[in-house]
């Protein structure tokens, strides 16, 4: 009643590994690309016409595939609602996370957009999952990990504070010690970020423990990178009013 049949049809086709033959190599990627757009005209009541065309493309052979709905799985996610994104699009998420670079990245850059749609209590798996964006393919790959900040600065409001100190802190400190000055600089932003989230909630000696941790870890580095790296965060962190400039005394 929403589309003509035939129409559909000729749409789930476009799966068919003769159709990359016969019509256009890059026919699945057309179809990836436009699946969002046709499960919303459905209505996530039919998602059922749709689940196995997806499924199917999730699986395909073409990474530009993959990388389609890996981009795209957020808004899908908010067209089918949390019981069908748990059930269908958890699984294929989570074979995104471990895929290429060039698939991973399409998740990444939305990664807080489909997380917060999760229950907590499903949310709170990835907890352990996110320290594995740090290590890519390629290790050349800088924007991967620029971008894994700017998530973990968004995603810290999914968490409570001690989910924030025993998981991402760990990840904020790798961060800022990249060989990459662009992504030390984002790091700081998500350092403060981070105590930021701690004295907000009152959780005081996770704050004062991270800010020993970070005397430690850079004021009385040997390198001078690492006490720029300080100076850096004391900035950041006295420029955005999260902590009073005697806190650094």
């Amino acid at each position: 009643d929403i589309i003509p049949q035939p129409l559909l049809d000729q749409y789930l086709s476009m799966t068919d590994p003769a159709r990359a033959q016969t019509v256009d190599t890059e026919i699945a990627k057309h179809c990836a690309y436009s699946l969002p757009g046709v499960a919303l005209t459905l209505g996530r009541q039919n998602w059922h016409c749709l689940k196995d065309t997806y499924e199917t493309l999730a699986s395909d052979v073409q990474w530009k595939v993959r990388r389609t709905l890996a981009f795209s799985i957020h808004e899908l996610a908010v067209i089918l609602g949390d019981q069908l994104t748990a059930a269908d699009l958890v699984p294929i998420f989570n074979g995104f996370l471990k895929d290429l670079d060039e698939v991973r990245i399409g998740v990444l850059k939305h990664l807080y957009d489909f997380l917060k749609l999760l229950h907590a209590d499903k949310r709170r798996e990835y907890l352990y999952q996110l320290q594995e964006f740090v290590v890519t393919d390629n290790s050349r790959n800088w924007r991967f990990r620029y971008e894994l900040a700017e998530q973990l600065i968004l995603i810290l409001e999914l968490y409570n504070p001690n989910d924030v100190y025993d998981y991402l802190r760990h990840i904020a400190l790798t961060l800022c010690s990249d060989k990459v000055s662009e992504v030390r600089w984002i790091s700081f932003r998500l350092v403060v970020a981070i105590l930021q989230k701690f004295y907000a909630n009152n959780a005081n000696a996770l704050g004062l423990n991270f800010i020993n941790e970070l005397v430690v870890r850079f004021r009385h580095c040997s390198k001078w990178v690492g006490r720029q790296a300080f100076a850096f965060i004391c900035q950041v962190g006295i420029c955005s009013l999260c902590i009073s400039v005697c806190t650094f005394n």
